[in-house]
């Protein structure tokens, strides 16, 4: 069993609601995974880190990046996009200004080293989407943009966090048909067939006051629940 979680956003308190949740499963968790959002606007962010670094329990942790750790890791000059716009246009430059003040630069260098995401067996785990960790994915995005997000990786599930929402959205199997004109009106066409893909939201734990949600996933028998957690 995996737990999947995301969204910290520095909350320390709903994070160890959501730990001692782990813990009590009947069913035993072989893996944890946090998809982002570790850090957020927050005094907690070192003591956070600190213990996802040094968990006081044995399921292996695996992190990778958010948005917010992005914008951290723009904010500091370690990153491809020179400044940090869409951090400044969301939530203004007192915001900026405080998530420099909350993260010492020993975190930014463990931001640093995250990856971008994780492939095990035929699923996806990973903050936004393919394209990068801005991007929401919902029901409600449209099934060509989250085919070809999940095709871009030949995996059948994709598991996010970025929209915070806890959902699960199933594309059908079936038959996809394509063609290309050339420049002397030749036509080629392909018939390419599609399993059954899946895009699953896995909630959000800091966010919301007093309510963390997340999910439990078995690879082995693909068997999906999701967790809300009152603290």
């Amino acid at each position: 069993m995996w737990a999947i979680l995301s969204g910290i956003e520095g909350n320390l308190q709903a994070y160890h609601a959501v730990i001692d949740d782990i813990l009590r499963q009947k069913v035993s968790v072989e893996e944890i995974y946090i998809l982002g959002d570790i850090i957020g606007i927050s005094e907690e962010n070192e003591a956070l880190v600190k213990e996802i670094c040094h968990p006081n329990h044995s399921i292996p942790l695996r992190v990778c990046r958010g948005w917010w750790e992005e914008q951290c890791l723009i904010l500091h000059s370690l990153h491809s996009t020179a400044d940090p716009v869409e951090l400044i246009d969301q939530f203004g430059v007192d915001v900026t200004k405080k998530l420099w003040d909350c993260v010492s630069r020993d975190t930014v260098e463990w931001l640093r080293g995250l990856d971008f995401g994780f492939v095990e067996f035929d699923c996806l785990l990973i903050h936004g989407s393919t394209v990068n960790v801005s991007e929401v994915l919902t029901p409600d995005t449209s099934p060509w943009i989250i085919l070809d997000r999940i095709n871009r990786v030949n995996v059948n599930y994709l598991f996010c966090g970025r929209s915070s929402q806890m959902f699960d959205y199933e594309l059908q199997s079936g038959l996809i048909e394509s063609s290309i004109v050339t420049l002397d009106n030749k036509s080629i066409s392909e018939v390419k067939e599609v399993s059954k893909k899946r895009l699953i939201g896995v909630g959000n734990i800091g966010k919301t006051v007093n309510i963390a949600s997340y999910t439990l996933y078995n690879p082995y028998n693909n068997q999906l629940k999701f967790r809300q957690i009152n603290y």
